[in-house]
């Protein structure tokens, strides 16, 4: 997850990439772009979850950018990271980024629980709140899976790009579906959640469901005070210890804004409009993550990685402390065509999501370069 005002400034900053030639290159200057996404929601019934809870009614939100091709066979798929929406790729959508709407269509869903798509809040009982069932990454493969074949026909994707919650998706999809797409690219993101990365979000959540208004989950208004504690524990693993000790934070913030004000936009608008069931959820979905509890895999996660068919590229951020480079270098070495590119960066987490003007032309410049090789083999 990003963080908001300094991240979203920085996303719509201008930027010049230089992109190889063929699908992934800039568009002529008379084609017709398609840059903004078109807003669409799914919805389909009796939807069986991994832990064997059926959903009468689910409904996915996406978004889509450029025109489907009467083949079917020019998408491009982009799932979300943790309480995003399907605005979260457009650093690498555009004019002189990596994905060229004239040619391809970019299809960017929404996962349970970020509070649009079906979610503790938005759900009726039996399943509102705290009783709606943890939705796991590979439940929200298997939906997406369905969303691309029943409402747009689509059964093969040129490509999945997923940052963070969006790679663990991306690797579920290449180990559930190992022919599904041509190429896959995770960025900050990885196959598994670790022991460290489970234990600091077990902190984040014991940190809001402290708070005695959160009420084991059936609160009557949003507690605040566990939502504000949630965010700052969150605030201490986004970006790295250099980012903070080099005051990074003073970039997006304005002229005169002490580290305390800084910090106390942590505790009051980390994530604006958000709930707290629906923050918890998430955080579940993320931290029993696993690639290796695929059917036919009995856990192993070296295994599953193993089966990986397809060309991935693989881009760790160097200083990444919810998905630590070192268990991305433990990972890559099992992946049968990996490319591996860490990301030379100072911002953490959000580094795999454009979060720099530099980080944003690396990606860019990277994930064009490996699609675009597509076409010379």
């Amino acid at each position: 997850m990003l963080s908001i005002g300094i991240l979203r400034r920085r996303l719509a900053a201008p930027t010049t990439v230089l992109v190889g030639a063929f699908l992934f290159a800039p568009a002529p200057a008379t084609a017709q772009r398609v840059d903004r996404a078109e807003h669409h929601a799914y919805v389909t019934t009796d939807f069986r979850t991994e832990s064997g809870v059926v959903l009468p009614k689910v409904t996915i939100v996406y978004g889509t950018y450029g025109h489907l091709n009467a083949a079917r066979d020019n998408a491009v798929l982009l799932p979300s990271h943790y309480m995003a929406t399907h605005h979260g790729y457009e650093w690498l959508i555009g004019p002189g980024r990596a994905l060229d709407t004239t040619r391809l269509f970019l299809v960017a869903t929404e996962m349970f629980g970020n509070g649009h798509s079906s979610s503790p809040s938005n759900t009726p009982e039996p399943y509102h709140g705290p009783r709606f069932p943890v939705t796991t990454i590979r439940d929200n493969v298997e939906i997406v899976h369905k969303l691309l074949a029943d409402s747009l026909g689509v059964t093969h994707v040129r490509a999945i790009i997923g940052f963070s919650m969006g790679a663990q998706q991306a690797f579920q999809w290449a180990v559930s579906y190992p022919r599904f797409a041509d190429r896959i690219v995770a960025t900050s993101g990885t196959a598994k959640t670790y022991g460290h990365g489970i234990v600091r979000l077990e902190g984040q959540i014991a940190a809001l469901s402290a708070d005695p208004t959160f009420n084991n989950g059936d609160y009557t208004s949003q507690p605040k005070k566990g939502m504000e504690a949630f965010g700052v524990v969150w605030a201490g693993w986004l970006y790295s210890q250099e980012w903070w000790r080099k005051e990074l934070w003073k970039a997006g913030a304005p002229p005169g804004t002490t580290l305390e004000q800084y910090m106390q936009n942590f505790r009051t608008n980390f994530i604006p409009g958000a709930d707290a069931n629906d923050l918890v959820l998430q955080a579940r979905a993320w931290e029993q993550h696993d690639v290796g509890k695929t059917p036919g895999f009995n856990g192993d996660v070296e295994r599953a990685l193993r089966s990986i068919q397809v060309p991935f590229l693989y881009m760790p951020s160097e200083t990444d402390l919810y998905f630590p480079i070192t268990d991305a270098r433990y990972e890559q070495q099992f992946i049968p065509h990996v490319t591996f590119v860490p990301i030379p960066s100072i911002w953490g987490h959000p580094a795999g999501a454009g979060a720099s003007n530099e980080d944003r032309d690396f990606l860019n410049r990277t994930i064009a370069a490996f699609l675009n090789s597509a076409d010379r083999t």
